[in-house]
């Protein structure tokens, strides 16, 4: 299945479609592994993002997009240690599925093993990974871009407000109010104080599950306490320091105002607080067992000579 929101403007300028690529839902399978993704297609188009809800919602501005792939589901334990406990990184297949990135997956820094139990005893067997830094998700995303050949990478926050809203330009993907938000999304009200395993509330109307709530999600950009409107193409607040940076999507300790599509979340230091370790770790947030995230491919993938800067070199 295939989500549709496309522009005359970019129908005319052949940003969709174009390529000889295949753009449809697929499987991502995992080398070495009975693992894998499913992705969905989301077409590239053009939407209003932002809302009048908050001030670092505003202003409402457009924003065009290229087409990419999204992740089904949150990342979840299952997935993320096998690129953290490096299982299987000597099975890199000689030949790659893909050929957009050509790296050794011996060569992609891996994740230390935390002090606890990042899980906090709430289960690990299909719920999402949490309390990881942006840097962990990002190699993560280098690691699994190693391990296939295709490039993946975090979304942006733009890319993230567009597959939530999926289409809608209501506060929520099933509408203004929240009275149905049970249906969609693990939240204070109805999470019994733990996250939920992924996928088991409703999808929004694109087939993405858990964009509101469950686990707040990593997204690439730094954050603004405004957005700068004059950024309308492919935008990208690229970091220039630790924090903040941007979450999305809320989670299980939230309020449901938090889980709109358009709130937005900043990283801050007091994520790591009880982290006893000096320096803090540069992998895990002990302090934020509400975050996650999930992974994306665009449909054309960076030159090779740009890939490293979104996986946090």
């Amino acid at each position: 299945m295939k989500h549709l929101i496309l522009s005359l403007s970019l129908l005319v300028a052949g940003i969709f479609p174009g390529s000889n690529r295949s753009f449809e839902d697929y499987i991502q399978n995992i080398p070495g592994s009975d693992l894998s993704i499913e992705m969905i297609a989301i077409e590239g188009g053009t939407f209003q993002m932002g809302s009048t809800e908050k001030p670092d919602e505003q202003p409402i501005h457009e924003v065009t997009l290229s087409p990419f792939w999204m992740a089904k589901y949150e990342t979840t334990w299952n997935l993320y240690k096998l690129y953290r406990d490096g299982n299987i990184n000597s099975s890199q297949p000689e030949t790659l599925e893909g050929t957009d990135v050509k790296i050794k997956v011996d060569g992609v820094s891996r994740a230390t093993a935390p002090y606890v139990d990042m899980s906090f005893g709430m289960g690990t067997d299909g719920y999402p990974a949490i309390g990881v830094t942006q840097l962990a998700a990002t190699k993560f995303c280098e690691w699994l871009s190693a391990m296939t050949g295709h490039f993946y990478r975090l979304p942006t926050e733009a890319e993230w407000e567009y597959a939530a809203k999926a289409g809608t330009t209501t506060a929520y993907s099933f509408g203004d109010e929240d009275s149905d938000i049970d249906t969609y999304a693990w939240h204070k009200g109805n999470s019994e104080d733990a996250y939920h395993q992924v996928g088991l509330k409703e999808p929004n109307p694109w087939g993405l599950y858990d964009m509101h709530g469950n686990i707040a999600e990593w997204t690439l950009d730094a954050y603004a306490e405004t957005y700068d409107a004059s950024q309308t193409e492919n935008p990208w607040i690229i970091p220039t320091k630790t924090y903040p940076r941007v979450v999305r999507g809320g989670s299980w300790v939230d309020e449901p105002k938090a889980l709109r599509s358009s709130a937005r979340k900043a990283s801050n230091k007091s994520w790591k607080k009880r982290d006893p370790q000096i320096p803090k770790s540069l992998w895990w947030h002990t302090d934020a067992p509400f975050v996650g995230f999930r992974i994306v491919r665009p449909m054309e993938a960076p030159p090779e000579a740009e890939q490293k800067k979104y996986w946090g070199y």
